[in-house]
């Protein structure tokens, strides 16, 4: 398996996703500067880290939506490449209309850092297939603008097409019925708040966060 993770200035989670997906996947992780205008071949997953893209200037994520390389992000998504954007990932594929919605700022107003338990609402998708019959995860949070919104058409349609992946059973932030991560419509993006980056072996407190790498890694040996 061979995966990218984009740096912007102001990512700190990129090494921490890089090791995340060695450890649990063995794969060859490149770091791409957001400046880049091309993603190295035969890629099988594209990861958008956690952080504060661009000191979280204007609106968390907006910079970062315009970045070079974020062309290159939505070809790879559009060829069938799984991308995932992670905490500050998530508000950037938002921003960037890869994911429907926004992320406010979090309901009480307060920075969130603490474990979160999650309900796994669909495990058919290539990134969590790996949880087959588990039904719940725990994962950990960090975030100041986690908190979830979409119009309720657009929440209608995310929860008709089983594009909800990820449910907090207590919810942190405020996010709109409970959400934690979707997919786009093609199952190619996910949008994920908790960081599965630091859930992936017991001396993090939980191995839950490594079988979202390895789900993707699933199915990359699938599709061989």
């Amino acid at each position: 398996m061979r995966a990218a993770v984009i740096v912007f200035p102001g990512s700190n989670c990129d090494r921490d996703c890089k090791v995340a997906l060695e450890r649990t996947t063995g794969a060859h992780v490149d770091m791409v500067w957001h400046q880049e205008t091309a993603l190295p071949d035969r890629l099988d997953l594209v990861v958008l880290p956690g952080g504060f893209a661009y000191g979280d200037y204007l609106r968390c994520g907006a910079m970062a939506a315009v970045s070079p390389v974020m062309d290159a992000v939505r070809a790879a998504a559009g060829r069938g490449v799984a991308v995932a954007g992670i905490c500050n990932g998530f508000q950037v594929l938002c921003e960037a209309g890869m994911l429907p919605g926004a992320l406010l700022r979090n309901r009480d107003l307060k920075y969130v850092c603490k474990r979160v338990e999650l309900d796994v609402v669909n495990a058919q998708t290539r990134f969590t297939a790996a949880f087959a019959g588990q039904r719940t995860a725990w994962m950990t949070v960090g975030h100041q603008e986690g908190n979830y919104f979409a119009d309720s058409e657009t929440l209608d349609r995310l929860e008709g097409e089983g594009r909800v992946v990820f449910r907090y059973r207590e919810n942190p932030n405020g996010s709109a019925r409970d959400i934690a991560g979707i997919v786009d419509e093609t199952g190619n993006v996910l949008g994920l708040m908790p960081h599965p980056d630091r859930a992936f072996e017991s001396d993090l407190g939980s191995v839950d966060g490594a079988m979202v790498f390895q789900s993707v890694l699933q199915s990359a040996l699938e599709a061989a």
